[in-house]
C-alpha cells in the first residue's frame, strides 16, 4: 500500500476562478497602463481587443488539453504529451521564466507601493517580510490562499466598477470632453496605427495572464475535467471586460489625457477621476492586490516545479515532497521565496520581460499540442473536428506567435538565450544518465572465456 502524501482534491469552480483572476491581478491594468497607452498609440480599447481574441484561441486550446491531462504541469505536460518530449521540456524550461518571475513581480511592486506609503521603510525591508507571509500562507494550505485570494479580487473588482461609475458619472453630466456615451472612436479613429494596437496588444497580452496558471491547479480541483476548462473562459471573459470598460469609459472621458511619466501615468488618471480620495483608494486596493497575486503566483509556481520534479526534469526527491499534515509541496514553496529575495537586486521592467516571453511561447506550443494531440495522433477529422482540432488552434498558434515576434529585441535575445541555456543542461543531463547507466551496466556485459562475437 502506498502511503505517500499526495496533493489534496479541494478545490471548487469560485475557488479556482477567485485564484486565477489573484493570480492576473485585475488592478494590473493601471500598473502597466502608461507603458501599454504609449505603446498603443493611445488605442487602448482596441489593443485589448486585439490581446482577447488572441488569448480567446489560447484559452480554447488550454481548455481541450485539460480534458485530455487533467494533471500539474500546464504547458510543459501538454507539448511533452503531445508533440515531443524534448519540446515538451523546451518549452517547461520557457515557462519558467513566466512562473519564477511572476511572484518576483508582485513581492517588487508590493515593495515598491508599500515604500511609497512609508518612505522611512527600505523596499528590502518588505521584500524580506513579504516572502515570509507569503511561504506561510501557502505552507498551511491552498484553501486558504484560495480565500485570501477571493477576498482581494473582490476588493479590486469592487474599485474598478467604482472608478468606471465615476467615470460614466462625470461623462453624464457634462464634466468632460466627450459628447456622448457610445462612440466608437475608442476603437477607430483617425490616429488609428494597426502596427501600434498590435505592439500594445502584445505587451498588454501580460494582463490575461491567469487563466493558464489554473491549469497547474488540476490535480487538487474537484473534476478538473470539467470544472478548469469553464474556469479557463470565465476568468478570460470577466478579464476583457473589466479591462474594455475601463479603456473605453476613459478614452471618450479624457481623449487628449496625457502624461509625462508612464510609471505613474494611472495614479494621474486616477486623481484626474476622482482627486485625493480616490487616489489613496487606489494606492490601498494596489497594495493589496500585488500581495494577493503573490499568493496566488507562489501557489502556482509551486505546483509546476512538482510536476517537473515528478518528470525527473528537476531533482526528484527535492520537489516532489508533500507535506504530511497540509498537503502542500513545501520544499518548493521555500525554494520559491529563496529565488524571490532577488526581487531586491532585479529591476521590474526585466522581470515582465521574462515573463512576457515564457508565456506567449508557452501559449503558441499549447495551441499546437491540440493539432497534434487530436488531430494528429487522435485523427479526429471530421469536417467539425477539423476546425476545432486544427484550424482553429492553428489561428492562435498563428496569432500568439506574430505577438511573440512583436516583442522587442532584448526580450528575443533574454529569451532565447534562456531556452539555450536549458537545452544545454538538457543534453548534459542526458550525457551524464547516460554515462552512470552504463557504468552499472559493465560488470553484466562482462566477456566470458567462450564468448564469440
Amino acid at each position: 500500500m502506498n502511503n505517500k502524501p499526495t496533493l489534496a482534491k479541494s478545490l471548487t469552480l469560485h475557488q479556482v476562478v477567485f485564484m486565477g483572476l489573484a493570480w492576473m491581478t485585475p488592478m494590473i491594468y493601471f500598473t502597466v497602463y502608461g507603458v501599454a497607452f504609449k505603446a498603443a498609440g493611445g488605442m487602448l480599447a482596441a489593443a485589448y481587443v486585439t490581446a482577447f481574441i488572441a488569448i480567446f484561441f489560447t484559452a480554447y486550446s488550454y481548455s481541450q488539453m485539460v480534458k485530455a491531462y487533467p494533471i500539474s504541469g500546464s504547458a510543459y505536460i501538454y507539448t511533452k504529451k503531445a508533440v515531443h518530449p524534448i519540446a515538451g521540456y523546451l518549452v517547461g524550461w520557457a515557462l519558467l521564466l513566466d512562473y519564477i518571475f511572476s511572484p518576483i513581480i508582485a513581492i517588487l511592486t508590493f515593495g515598491i507601493f508599500m515604500n511609497t506609503e512609508f518612505p522611512s521603510i527600505p523596499v528590502f525591508v518588505w521584500i524580506i517580510v513579504m516572502n515570509v507571509v507569503l511561504a506561510m500562507v501557502n505552507i498551511i494550505g491552498i484553501k486558504s490562499a484560495a480565500r485570501v485570494s477571493g477576498l482581494s479580487v473582490l476588493f479590486q473588482i469592487a474599485f474598478i466598477i467604482l472608478f468606471c461609475i465615476l467615470v460614466a458619472k462625470d461623462i453624464f453630466t457634462g464634466q468632460t470632453d466627450a459628447h456622448s456615451t457610445f462612440s466608437l472612436s475608442p476603437f477607430f479613429n483617425d490616429q488609428l496605427s494597426v502596427s501600434g494596437v498590435l505592439s500594445g496588444a502584445a505587451l498588454i497580452c501580460f494582463c490575461f495572464l491567469g487563466f493558464d496558471a489554473v491549469t497547474t491547479m488540476a490535480e487538487e480541483t474537484i473534476k478538473a475535467e470539467k470544472t478548469i476548462p469553464k474556469a479557463i473562459y470565465l476568468i478570460v471573459i470577466i478579464a476583457v471586460v473589466m479591462y474594455v470598460a475601463i479603456s473605453y469609459l476613459s478614452q471618450i472621458a479624457f481623449p487628449n489625457f496625457t502624461f509625462t511619466n508612464p510609471d505613474n501615468a494611472a495614479y494621474s488618471l486616477v486623481q484626474l477621476v476622482g482627486g485625493n480620495l480616490l487616489s489613496s483608494l487606489f494606492i490601498m486596493v494596489l497594495i493589496v492586490a500585488t500581495f494577493t497575486q503573490g499568493v496566488s503566483s507562489v501557489t502556482s509556481v509551486s505546483r509546476f516545479l512538482f510536476a517537473l520534479g515528478r518528470e525527473s526534469i528537476l531533482p526528484k526527491k527535492l520537489f516532489t515532497t508533500i507535506h504530511p499534515k497540509y498537503k502542500t509541496p513545501v520544499s518548493n514553496i521555500i525554494f520559491v521565496s529563496i529565488i524571490s529575495l532577488s526581487a531586491v537586486f532585479i529591476n521590474l521592467d526585466s522581470a515582465v520581460l521574462f515573463v512576457s516571453f515564457g508565456a506567449l511561447t508557452a501559449f503558441t506550443f499549447v495551441n499546437l499540442s491540440v493539432i497534434f494531440h487530436y488531430y494528429i495522433k487522435q485523427k479526429r477529422r471530421s469536417p467539425k473536428e477539423t476546425f476545432l482540432y486544427l484550424i482553429f488552434p492553428l489561428i492562435g498558434a498563428g496569432f500568439i506567435g506574430w505577438l511573440l515576434t512583436l516583442l522587442d529585441k532584448t526580450t528575443l535575445i533574454i529569451g532565447m538565450t534562456w531556452v539555450a541555456i536549458g537545452f544545454t543542461y538538457l543534453l548534459i543531463k542526458l550525457k551524464w544518465e547516460g554515462a552512470r547507466n552504463r557504468k552499472f551496466a559493465l560488470p553484466e556485459v562482462k566477456p566470458e572465456k567462450n564468448y564469440v562475437r
